[in-house]
């Protein structure tokens, strides 16, 4: 059971990975309670929109890599600590699970320093959502026994010698917020020779009801979805497990080429100044 709310908290919470319904009981009652709202951009609107509390005040600081504005994260650490000093109950909302590809720890960090009441409630991540609602079970018998969340955003993050193991290697791949980077990942592995018999998916805007499912082998990649524009956030699934998808998928693709998510267009300002200006990092 939930202990009893008390003032001058702050809870950071997943909110899954888009589906509004993928939510815990725990998060849709700190969304109704919470004085202060702190919401990324991969947030159900609908959340917002319809569960949280009506006199909230609601603050997106969401991030959006090499794409549009960000809020730095300083500023989201200083907008913490600046509510809970307050008193009030703050809902730190993050899409998908908090622990996975998250800035959690910077956000905890400051919390201990300033001596902050906190509680973490954890969420669906992407990689389960996607996983679901894609038909591709990510340790089925007889074809995984493990499954590794990876991310790939810059050529030099994976030493040579890791992405042969990882071409060797019988675990499930799944590779976030890779989806501009995918035609690296795709060359290393077929560069260190991964077996024909592993299949990629690419998941986008998981669990949505835009989401799409593409599915090729990484030796016919380029003449199949090289250059394809992918819709934010798309999820990597990489194994033979992805073989799976066509017997199990029980969601057909969106025709609709729609976002699901909002896109951040403006950053809030790196400093913050209490109550001397509204601090809100808006959207699109």
């Amino acid at each position: 059971m939930m202990k009893q709310i008390q003032k001058g908290k702050v809870v950071i919470a997943g909110a899954g990975p888009g589906d509004p319904e993928l939510v815990t009981l725990k998060t849709l009652r700190y969304l109704q309670h919470a004085d202060v709202i702190l919401t990324d951009r991969l947030v159900s609107s609908v959340l917002l929109d319809e569960y949280a509390n009506k006199e909230a005040e609601i603050i997106y600081v969401g991030k959006q890599c090499r794409r549009g504005a960000s809020t730095p994260q300083k500023t989201i650490n200083q907008l913490l600590v600046e509510y809970a000093n307050e008193g009030k109950i703050v809902l730190r909302l993050k899409g998908g699970d908090v622990s996975v590809f998250s800035n959690i720890l910077d956000e905890l960090e400051a919390l201990i320093e300033h001596g902050i009441p906190y509680e973490v409630v954890p969420g669906i991540s992407a990689a389960l959502g996607a996983a679901a609602c894609s038909g591709i079970p990510l340790t089925a018998r007889g074809y995984s026994t493990a499954v590794r969340f990876l991310t790939f955003y810059k050529s030099d993050v994976l030493t040579s010698e890791y992405w042969k193991e990882l071409a060797q290697t019988s675990d499930t791949l799944v590779f976030y917020m890779s989806s501009e980077t995918i035609d690296g990942v795709v060359s290393n592995l077929v560069t260190h020779e991964i077996s024909p018999d592993k299949l990629l998916a690419v998941v986008e805007q998981a669990t949505t009801p835009y989401q799409k499912v593409h599915i090729s082998s990484l030796y016919e990649f380029e003449s199949n979805l090289k250059g394809i524009q992918l819709a934010s956030p798309s999820l990597i699934i990489i194994g033979k497990v992805v073989n799976l998808h066509e017997q199990f998928s029980w969601l057909t693709n969106s025709e609709s080429n729609e976002l699901y998510f909002d896109q951040v267009s403006a950053a809030i300002k790196n400093l913050i100044t209490p109550r001397k200006e509204k601090l809100y990092a808006g959207r699109a």
